[in-house]
């Protein structure tokens, strides 16, 4: 039951719960108070839980949680389907008040509440059993421990924060395995100079990442920009890619063209790979000095005003001369 005050769910998964680049190396998820990992010989041995499972069967497995305080901790214990954030596309998870539709629902621990005395590991049981319908392919969660104190800020209104770890779990459940991806809304915000040459252009592009398919793609993006009479602009491969795209998970992302062109007409391309796919995302562009261009064409169009109205003045000038 929800407090009246507000209530902070932070999930401070370290980390191995929200990165960029390369996956995390072998290590228990932890905060330094506490780690969440799969029951094993040592610390961090088996960092996630790779299963895999027919639809309509039933896994069980262990999860240890280690207390490194000196005062016993009492946690929660929760499953939680796994998603990619918006702001960068890092693995996170959802709170334990959201519903929970894939492997969170279907995570069952043997005890939901769990005490750790000082320094000490407790090891608790737990089931995922897979629906009948269960849909094929990835179905990315983890195993979370939700430590029931209530840290509150202070000040006029009160703040609640909770803090959690979770250790991944991998599930894929039999049947075909469909990769699938696209590079979606493609746009360019162009930086330009009002005068050319006073200082270098700049832009930004702008595009979404979609994994359309049941299964978790790990993607690589080229951005190639090419100009009038198909001369290179730019070619290069992006950085700041998420480490693992989710399936049926899309992110926004950005990244910067520096010297981006002031006086050209082109398109850029950006092409995306991972296992087995590559999918392409275009945009055309067009870089032209406004400012300047607007003065040529006023100038352009008052000379042309003053030429017509001398034309008009000179005919209807008195004596001139009509043949007949």
């Amino acid at each position: 039951m929800r407090t009246p005050y507000a209530l902070l769910l932070s999930l401070l998964l370290s980390a191995a719960l929200a990165v960029l680049g390369p996956p995390p190396r072998a290590a228990a998820a932890e905060n330094g108070e506490w780690a969440v990992y799969p029951a094993a010989t040592a610390l961090g041995g088996r960092p996630y839980f790779y299963l895999s499972a027919d639809p309509g069967t039933t896994l069980t497995d262990r999860v240890t949680v280690t207390n490194k305080t000196a005062a016993p901790l009492t946690f929660l214990l929760y499953g939680a389907d796994a998603y990619n954030t918006e702001r960068d596309g890092g693995f996170a998870v959802r709170t334990r008040h959201e519903r929970q539709t894939g492997a969170g629902a279907w995570i069952r621990p043997a005890r939901d509440r769990v005490t750790v005395p000082p320094r000490s590991a407790v090891t608790v049981p737990y089931t995922l059993t897979v629906p009948a319908d269960a849909e094929p392919g990835d179905h990315p969660g983890a195993l979370v421990a939700l430590d029931e104190r209530i840290e509150r800020g202070g000040g006029a209104v009160a703040l609640g924060v909770q803090r959690a770890v979770g250790a991944r779990v991998y599930l894929r459940v039999g049947g075909p395995a469909v990769p699938a991806l696209a590079v979606e809304d493609v746009t360019l915000d162009q930086d330009r100079p009002l005068l050319p040459g006073t200082r270098a252009g700049s832009a930004v592009v702008s595009y979404t990442l979609h994994n359309r398919g049941n299964v978790t793609l790990h993607p690589r993006v080229a951005l190639k920009a090419r100009g009038l009479f198909g001369r290179t602009l730019l070619s290069r491969d992006l950085d700041r890619i998420p480490a693992e795209l989710l399936p049926r998970q899309k992110i926004r992302l950005t990244a910067p063209w520096g010297g981006s062109p002031q006086l050209d007409r082109g398109e850029l391309t950006l092409t995306a790979t991972a296992e087995g796919v590559r999918e392409t995302g275009r945009v055309s562009f067009l870089a032209v000095p406004w400012l300047p261009l607007a003065v040529l064409l006023t100038g352009a169009a008052g000379a042309a005003a003053l030429r017509i109205r001398r034309r008009r003045a000179a005919g209807k000038a008195p004596g001139t001369a009509r043949s007949t």
